[in-house]
């Protein structure tokens, strides 16, 4: 069958470097979650790794977080990661298996993905870039071109987001 309607422009990228033992990002769920209802499929918010070094158990979150991806639960993870900070600060990885195992994910297979380090390239490119762009903390945020850090403070941000996003929503509805 030959489909003759025009290909749907593809929705514009939030990329949010994020780190999952960071209460800064934990403040930023809700900016997160809002944006998800408000704009649905039409903006892609994709999950970009920068562990820091001063907690110890980022590292580790973030490839766990890889390994949500690939059971297809990356944002429930995060979230559920994100809001028991003090739980992952006090016990480390097997929080992180316990986590997936309370979002019925496979369990065992977060715990071998932990101990092989499948996902640490992943993590190590995300940083990489996150480094080459300029991001120094986390929550930020990288729309259109424009680097928004949340790491001081979210004060504005999700408004700053919403303008960037409607824009190229815009842009891209007068080119189709």
């Amino acid at each position: 069958m030959n489909d003759s309607s025009p290909a749907r422009p593809a929705a514009p990228v939030l990329d949010v470097w994020c780190e999952l033992q960071c209460p800064d990002c934990r403040s930023a769920l809700d900016d997160l979650r809002a944006l998800r209802a408000r704009y649905g499929d039409r903006l892609e918010l994709r999950l970009r790794h920068f562990p820091l070094e001063k907690h110890k158990h980022a590292f580790a979150a973030a490839q766990a977080a890889e390994e949500a991806t690939e059971q297809g639960k990356a944002w429930p993870y995060v979230e559920a990661v994100l809001g028991r900070v003090e739980e992952l600060d006090r016990e480390g990885e097997p929080f992180l298996v316990e986590v997936a195992r309370e979002l019925g994910l496979d369990a065992e297979e977060f715990d071998t993905a932990l101990i092989d380090g499948r996902h640490i390239l992943i993590v190590d490119a995300d940083q990489a870039e996150g480094k080459a762009i300029g991001v120094t903390g986390t929550p930020t945020y990288v729309i259109g071109g424009e680097r928004l850090d949340g790491g001081k403070s979210q004060q504005g941000l999700r408004e700053r987001i919403e303008e960037i996003a409607d824009r190229l929503l815009a842009e891209a509805d007068r080119k189709a």
